[in-house]
């Protein structure tokens, strides 16, 4: 089984995680996972809150990789590094908050998610399972409940 990783190198701005999805949408239809499938939008998202943590929460540059195997239903991987040393602290937002909700979509909606050293930084990383075509409805449920239980914070 062979492995493929590719990786964009981010800025310290809040635009960087806009380039960060167009690219990772690049990166995901060429490995073979199409733009408007549930698992690209799940990365996506995921992408989308790991790197604002990053760059405008911490302050620092950033790496953005992603791990793609050859074997058609191994999860893909997303890793996120930055030079902060300070480990990620989920948030409980409450209903008003307009922010404080990423580390708890990342654990709402990847099949697998952590942290650990980096460097002089660290490493964020989670991994999202590719079903075998089956629209991916654990994952989906567990969104759901997520969305509806930050809803009633």
């Amino acid at each position: 089984m062979q492995m493929l990783q590719v990786q964009l190198e981010l800025g310290v701005d809040p635009a960087e995680v806009g380039r960060a999805r167009r690219w990772a949408r690049t990166r995901l239809v060429r490995s073979g996972i199409g733009a408007d499938e549930p698992v690209a939008e799940t990365l996506i998202l995921l992408i989308s809150e790991l790197v604002t943590n990053a760059v405008v929460h911490t302050g620092c540059p950033a790496v953005l990789r992603m791990l793609f195997s050859s074997a058609p239903a191994a999860p893909v991987r997303v890793e996120v590094a930055d030079a902060s040393d300070t480990p990620p602290a989920p948030r409980h937002a409450r209903k008003d908050d307009t922010g404080g909700r990423g580390l708890e979509l990342v654990d709402g909606l990847a099949d697998r998610w952590g942290w650990q050293p980096e460097g002089a930084g660290k490493q964020i990383w989670c991994e999202v399972d590719r079903g075998a075509g089956d629209g991916c409805p654990a994952r989906t449920g567990a969104g759901e409940r997520l969305l509806h239980a930050a809803a009633l914070h």
